[in-house]
């Protein structure tokens, strides 16, 4: 049995050794620029430095370009391309096809990751795209596990799942946090947004808090809930999915690292020995639950239950 890779999100460089050290096998990094809601901004220098300390671990990072292309950003790409390939990046993660037509260019052997968050649905896609140059399709977060299986059946690509952290429920190129706050005559740090945490949506029918941050791509209102499946992984690890992607935006450094060893743990087990692991995932969530933040209760996402509008 092929072991999945284990993909995070760090937050800064020096996030990098730890994370390595907790079991993280592959990084998603960059800038806002280019990247659609990253758990922290990498400069150029930051993604050099990154991509060094983790190859001296054996350790693969994959660059996010999946941001929705505008024409200004158009003549951008290609320089940025030749970047990540002078620096050993080892895949871009893209959704626009402008990012496709730009590699093509420039660096026609750099690999490819499809992601659009919500469009990778079904598995005619994910060869659609491996035809056009993407080696993985990014799955949606909105499909549910029997799908996601019999996509990896059929598809001809390699599959990527998240299996935990909070997902984007709605987006708008406009910077609507930091509109209304000037509307109030009150001023706010937009530019580059500091990541904030502490931005909500009050929902008071349902009781939920819908978290909000903006960056250079607008303003992102993002799920109530984390996705959390560490007590569901093997029938995909058996299934053969190719990478479990967790994601750490708007979380701590510490949070991540403790979820990532614990992933790592239920990974191994799930591979190398199939038997325990009915043994040991109770556990792995309660422990995950002893470190969840309060206001971000645990749920299975899409996972069981099919897309409801």
């Amino acid at each position: 049995m092929t072991k999945p890779e284990l993909l995070v999100t760090p937050l800064n460089v020096d996030h990098i050794i730890p994370l390595c050290e907790a079991g993280a096998d592959a990084f998603v990094i960059g800038e806002q620029k280019f990247g659609l809601r990253l758990a922290g901004e990498f400069s150029r220098e930051d993604v050099k430095k990154s991509i060094e300390l983790a190859h001296s671990q054996g350790k693969k990072v994959y660059v996010a370009m999946n941001a929705i292309i505008h024409n200004e950003k158009v003549e951008a790409l290609g320089d940025y391309i030749q970047f990540l390939q002078g620096v050993g990046c080892d895949a871009i993660i893209f959704g626009d096809p402008a990012v496709l037509m730009a590699r093509r260019e420039v660096a026609p052997e750099m690999p490819l990751h499809w992601n659009t968050e919500t469009t990778v649905t079904n598995w005619y896609t994910c060869n659609y795209w491996g035809k056009k140059g993407a080696k993985r399709a990014v799955v949606a977060r909105e499909v549910n596990m029997d799908s996601i299986i019999e996509m990896k059946e059929n598809a001809e690509v390699e599959i990527e799942v998240q299996v935990h952290g909070m997902t984007c429920m709605f987006q708008s190129k406009r910077s609507l946090i930091g509109n209304y706050f000037e509307y109030q005559g009150k001023t706010m740090a937009v530019e580059k947004k500091k990541f904030e945490k502490g931005m909500f949506l009050h929902d008071k029918e349902r009781e939920n808090k819908y978290p909000i941050f903006e960056d250079e791509n607008g303003t992102h209102i993002m799920s109530p809930n984390d996705i959390c499946i560490i007590d569901e992984l093997q029938e995909m690890t058996e299934a053969g999915i190719d990478s479990f992607k967790i994601d750490g935006v708007l979380q701590s450094p510490e949070y991540i690292i403790e979820v990532t060893k614990l992933y790592r743990k239920a990974i191994d087990v799930c591979s190398e020995n199939p038997d325990q692991y009915d043994e040991i995932k109770d556990g792995l969530l309660e422990k995950i639950e002893e470190i969840q933040p309060k206001n971000r209760p645990l749920d299975t996402g899409f996972f069981f239950k099919e897309t409801v509008y």
